[in-house]
This record gives structure tokens, C-alpha cells and sequence, in this order.
């Protein structure tokens, strides 16, 4: 269970990211608000993953869900830039954090 609540953490990563982009310096309260639960939950989730797997595992493979799939909202619903290298730095992160996975 404990990689489960990693990588559903490192969604609400995604989401607390996703949200800085509305947030307009904490006025626009819905988004702050989103944002303020998605690190709540994030940061809950991280933690109780990382009751059984290693803090230093725990927290890449966490950071590289949340950087993997703000750059895949980015170019999805925000029209950023998604060139060939870009693409294969990606899956260079992936093919890391699969690594972790594998090595635990």
C-alpha cells in the first residue's frame, strides 16, 4: 500500500503545482484554497509512504510523479513547448523513478 500512497501523493503534487498557476498571489481564494488541500494531502501521503519505504526514495520518486506530471499538464492544457528533447528528458526521469521502484 505504501507505493500506492506515493504515487497517489505525487498526483496531488501535480495538483498543488497546477494550482500556483490560478492562485494570483493568494487572492484568487478557490484556487488557493485547492491549492493549500493538494499540499495538504500531498504532504500527508508522503509521509505515510514513507513509514515503509526509505525517506530519500520516497521523496524522488514523490518529486519526479509531481515534476513528470506538471510538465505533462503544461503541454497538455497550457500549450508549453513539448520538442523531442524535452520528450526524452521525461522519460529519463521515469526511467529513474522506475529504477528506484526496482532497487527497493
Amino acid at each position: 500500500m505504501a507505493w500506492f500512497w506515493l504515487i497517489l501523493g505525487g498526483m496531488f503534487e501535480v495538483g498543488f503545482t497546477t494550482s500556483l498557476r490560478f492562485v494570483d498571489g493568494f487572492r484568487n481564494l478557490p484556487w488557493t484554497l485547492a491549492f493549500l488541500v493538494s499540499v495538504g494531502i500531498s504532504m500527508a501521503l508522503l509521509e505515510l509512504a514513507s513509514r515503509s519505504i526509505p525517506m530519500g526514495t520516497a521523496y524522488a520518486v514523490w518529486g519526479g510523479i509531481g515534476a513528470v506530471g506538471t510538465v505533462l499538464v503544461g503541454i497538455f492544457f497550457f500549450g508549453e513547448a513539448a520538442g523531442a528533447l524535452r520528450i526524452a528528458l521525461i522519460f529519463g526521469i521515469v526511467a529513474c523513478i522506475a529504477g528506484l521502484k526496482l532497487i527497493h
